[in-house]
């Protein structure tokens, strides 16, 4: 005999009851869409490794934008990809005023007033040797001077009139060293902070490297995105961002990381807590709906609801587009 105490089912047996269970809801506000800007103006490149995906040029943005925008797109996250004829081993095209992120910058605030523009921080893009710092003499990352330029990027995203900055970069220091520089631009009331707080050196980044045109020339970033089995590491991680000035904690990649996103929650739990949902995990899900694993739609829609009850309450996802059609 069934113990009165062990009984579930009667509490989500009608449909209607079920809702009453999910501790968030997914809407539209709870989606930011990745968006490859390319200096190639008029150019739409498909990504191969990203199904449905392009790096897209300034003279075609409004028309990709424009209908998102219309089914509920609330915000968006800008990765320039640059021309290699301007690489150089400082990253000095980044803030580039007529570099694509810039461009693209006052295009979507003139256009789309409304909509939340979030620019990457990070020169992995735009350095010749694809790393995402200035490098010592032995090639090792020198995080000072990187931290200046880093800084000096975010705040001039910000000047352009970029919502939101989010540095990706993962050295030490750089959310207080820009917090700081946003404050003596008189920028820091209008401009948020997402930290990449817990960014970890996974495999799955491999499709984004290739959209992006930012794979290391030598060596690996291991030696400044975090280990994949360091818990501790990624909570002290979390922990630092808050205390410098942080307003919004993202772990990266999601699904593989969903105990990280949990431990944010848990210890920033009065900040809105942030996963991207990265190019691997985007093209492992539509590669196995294609080979008929799972139904797209049911599996994307699941992976949304676990990182939900992970934590998060913004979710950076390439799937944007079509849960815009979906939550319909």
């Amino acid at each position: 005999m069934v113990e009165l105490d062990s009984l579930l089912h009667s509490g989500y047996h009608n449909p209607a009851l079920r809702p009453l269970q999910v501790e968030r809801t997914l809407t539209k506000g709870s989606l930011m869409y990745p968006i490859f800007i390319t200096d190639e103006q008029d150019s739409l490149i498909p990504i191969p490794s990203m199904p449905n995906q392009y790096r897209i040029g300034i003279n075609r943005l409004e028309a990709l934008i424009a209908p998102l925008v219309a089914k509920g797109l609330k915000g968006v996250m800008l990765f320039g990809v640059p021309n290699d004829s301007v690489k150089d081993e400082f990253g000095t095209a980044a803030d580039d005023p007529q570099g694509p992120v810039i461009m693209a910058v006052r295009l979507l605030k003139t256009r789309f007033p409304a909509l939340l523009v979030s620019c990457d921080v990070c020169l992995c893009e735009y350095t010749s040797h694809g790393h995402c710092g200035h490098l010592n003499s032995d090639n090792t990352i020198n995080n000072e001077a990187s931290v200046r330029r880093l800084a000096e990027v975010a705040v001039n995203y910000a000047k352009a009139g970029a919502d939101n900055v989010a540095p990706s970069d993962m050295m030490d220091g750089r959310m207080r060293a820009i917090k700081q520089g946003l404050h003596e631009a008189g920028l820091s009331h209008r401009v948020s902070l997402m930290a990449y707080s817990a960014k970890y050196a996974s495999a799955l980044y491999g499709p984004f490297r290739d959209a992006a045109c930012s794979g290391a020339k030598f060596g690996d970033r291991s030696a400044y995105q975090l280990p994949p089995g360091s818990r501790g590491l990624g909570r002290r991680a979390i922990q630092r961002d808050v205390r410098e000035g942080a307003d919004i904690i993202m772990v990266k990649p999601a699904t593989f990381y969903m105990d990280i996103i949990r431990d944010a929650k848990e210890l920033a739990p009065d900040h809105p807590i942030a996963a991207y949902q990265v190019s691997g995990e985007y093209a492992m899900i539509h590669h196995a709906a294609a080979a008929g694993v799972f139904d797209l739609k049911t599996a994307v829609l699941e992976s949304m609801c676990s990182l939900q009850r992970a934590g998060c309450s913004l979710i950076l996802t390439y799937f944007t587009p079509e849960l815009l059609e979906w939550l319909d």
